[in-house]
């Protein structure tokens, strides 16, 4: 369009760089030098009483631009906005990642109880027969193992798809890696064994005289 093609003189190339948010991908921009008009002033304030400055700087404004309401926002804060969705968005994972665990633990930590309140005789059995606490809490264990790694064979697709899908809304993104989910893996099923093996160590340390005349 003619009536908006302006021209100028190239003085200079900068290299790309992100000037909005990492959503999208860096598009062509052009910094032009216009004294004439402006519509926004970048200041770089020093460490100190920002309140004191921003009073200058509003007295300053109004001296020279009478009439034009002075309005302001800090660089810092318009680049968090572009970022408040994923802000939220890692604080409700993070808390119901933290309530699910909470939960399973809870009810680990009851069935394991009553495992353990009906296997009473049969670890007293054991420690007779010279079992010892190591080898009950791994006997008690092993019952929990197959059932958490198949929760993990499940849910491990179900996260990595999950991740993948969030990444995709960037424009420049990671890979993920297979490790990490191996960790968080590795992580939920310590946290399991060490529910379960609680209740485990406190069925194989009673006294298993004590545990044969159970009914």
């Amino acid at each position: 369009d003619d009536e908006t093609t302006r021209q100028g003189r190239v003085v200079g190339v900068m290299e790309d760089f992100h000037f909005a948010s990492l959503h999208q991908q860096v598009g062509p921009l052009i910094v032009q030098i216009m004294p004439g008009a402006f519509n926004y002033l970048l200041v770089r304030l020093r460490p100190g009483d920002v309140a004191e400055t921003l009073a200058f700087l509003e007295a300053q404004w109004a001296a020279f631009a009478p009439g034009r309401g002075f309005e302001y926002s800090f660089l810092s804060q318009d680049f968090d906005a572009l970022y408040r969705a994923e802000a939220r968005t890692r604080t409700l994972a993070g808390s119901f990642a933290v309530l699910a665990i909470l939960i399973a633990c809870l009810g680990l930590f009851g069935l394991a109880a009553f495992l353990a309140e009906q296997r009473t005789k049969e670890i007293g059995v054991r420690k007779v027969l010279g079992a010892s606490i190591v080898g009950i809490v791994g006997l008690f264990s092993k019952d929990f193992l197959g059932l958490m790694l198949v929760a993990f064979v499940v849910a491990a697709p179900l996260a990595y798809l999950g991740m993948s899908r969030w990444l995709d809304g960037f424009a420049y993104r990671i890979d993920l890696n297979l490790s990490l989910i191996a960790l968080a893996g590795g992580l939920a099923l310590g946290i399991a064994l060490l529910t379960v093996s609680y209740q485990a160590v406190k069925a194989a340390r009673k006294d298993p005289v004590e545990s044969l005349r159970y009914e």
